[in-house]
């Protein structure tokens, strides 16, 4: 059942949040896929004890009351070892603070049972790490989920879950969601109070997985009310995101572009599956045309920022003797980066916002595809002769989104011969958040995934 469907389903009294929780306690104690790397089943017990007695009074707590909800390996949750996947990280703790969404779902009623897994403090595009182990894809085990948000995705594409938390850096939660079949939103930056803030600033931003948009925008309600501990963050939304969710596209302006104009080696089955999939936004009254956003590939730019955070985040551990060999690489490459380099970057960073502002007064939304490949081998970062070793070469069509602050969601729009999701990603204009979930409600509604 989705979320919407368990919240009417406890209103009409036909099933419970303890039977639900119940339900799903043998798959999250068996984790075949390894998206688990914390369980407090014992905890969401008693949440679910207490949503029960609530429902039967008639006074539901917030909007989630009673629904189980996954927290990403990089959400302060009190009680729970905040890792990040990492050795580095001592799991004495101390753990006794909230971050901003989990502080929101706890004021919501949701129920908390498992804390999900990602690489060694999110730094690359797939789940695995030297403290957690390789996580996989439930479409196929052999596969990634992609990552970093991957163990949320494998959590919910398996079906543990309804709910999980993702957050997204350089396309964080629209990779797994476009490798294991979901969709899922990097809502505009600020939209999602976000504290204690990303050690990778203001190109992450939190945000919903689930297994409908609609359950993308209940779970958005959440994680956007107010906390003062985030100065970033943007002023309340004025109304829910479930409102006018149906209202379907016809009439908005929507720019396709296959490869953004620099993107190669796109698979083929990839590249038809996207084209069918804007051609149908046709069919649903938008006006779509081929046009290409007209910047050139951004990666320089997301790379210098990325690199020299891992160099940070490196510098600012005690014991560095046992990081993922990658993440190691990462900080070195970063150590080379200059002060005259960020502020290059920051300066082409500024100039692609500009050329996006630009572009959405002409077109409403663009549409891409997520990903150029879908999932491959578990346990690499780049695919099998790949002639490539850095992640971002499979990434071209998320990160240039996070540079810009701008809503990026995706939706799966098909699946590849062995039967390998394909995402299609719907990019809007800072602050159109509430556009974005309505054009990926209305492709989902017409053309939902078949299986």
């Amino acid at each position: 059942m989705t979320a919407r469907e368990l919240l009417d389903a406890y209103r009409e009294r036909r099933v419970s949040p303890v039977e639900v929780l119940e339900g799903l306690v043998p798959g999250i104690e068996a984790d075949e896929f390894n998206a688990f790397s914390f369980t407090d089943l014992d905890g969401a017990r008693e949440q679910a004890r207490a949503a029960e007695a609530r429902w039967r009074r008639g006074e539901p707590l917030g909007r989630l009351d009673g629904v189980p909800v996954a927290i990403k390996d990089a959400y302060p949750t009190r009680g729970w070892p905040t890792l990040r996947g990492s050795r580095a990280i001592d799991p004495a703790g101390p753990w006794d603070v909230d971050g901003s969404a989990v502080a929101a779902l706890r004021r919501n009623g949701a129920v908390l049972p498992a804390q999900t897994t990602s690489p060694e403090f999110g730094w690359k595009g797939v789940t695995d790490s030297p403290l957690r182990g390789i996580t996989r894809n439930p479409w196929d085990p052999a596969r990634t989920p992609g990552g970093s948000s991957g163990g949320s995705a494998a959590a919910l594409a398996a079906g543990l879950v309804p709910l999980a938390l993702g957050s997204d850096g350089a396309g964080s939660i629209r990779i797994p969601c476009a490798f294991t079949g979901l969709p899922g939103l990097k809502p505009t930056y600020g939209r999602v109070p976000y504290w204690p803030p990303s050690a990778f600033g203001s190109v992450s931003h939190g945000g919903p997985m689930a297994r409908t948009v609609t359950d993308l925008a209940l779970l958005l309600d959440v994680m956007c009310e107010p906390d003062p501990r985030d100065w970033t963050a943007l002023p309340p939304a004025e109304r829910s995101f479930l409102d006018g969710l149906e209202d379907g596209i016809a009439g908005e302006r929507v720019a396709y572009s296959p490869d953004l104009g620099y993107v190669a080696g796109i698979d083929p089955e990839v590249a038809a599956a996207v084209e069918r999939a804007a051609r149908a936004l046709e069919g649903l009254g938008a006006q779509v045309e081929r046009a290409d956003p007209g910047f050139e590939d951004p990666r320089w730019v997301q790379e210098n920022l990325w690199w020299a955070v891992c160099a940070q985040i490196v510098w600012g551990l005690d014991d560095a003797s046992a990081l993922d060999p990658g993440f190691a690489a990462a900080a070195a490459l970063g150590r080379e980066v200059t002060v005259t380099d960020l502020l290059a970057a920051e300066a082409q960073r500024n100039v692609l916002g500009t050329r996006m502002g630009e572009f959405h007064a002409r077109y409403d939304l663009l549409v891409t595809p997520t990903l150029p490949i879908p999932a491959f081998t578990a346990g690499r970062n780049v695919p099998e002769g790949w002639p490539d070793e850095h992640w971002q070469s499979w990434t071209p069509f998320t990160y240039p989104f996070n540079l810009t602050q701008q809503p990026a969601a995706t939706v799966p729009c098909g699946l590849t011969a062995q039967g390998l999701p394909i995402g299609l990603q719907i990019v809007g204009a800072r602050h159109a958040d509430a556009l974005v979930l309505r054009a990926a409600h209305a492709y989902e509604r017409a053309h939902p995934l078949r299986t």
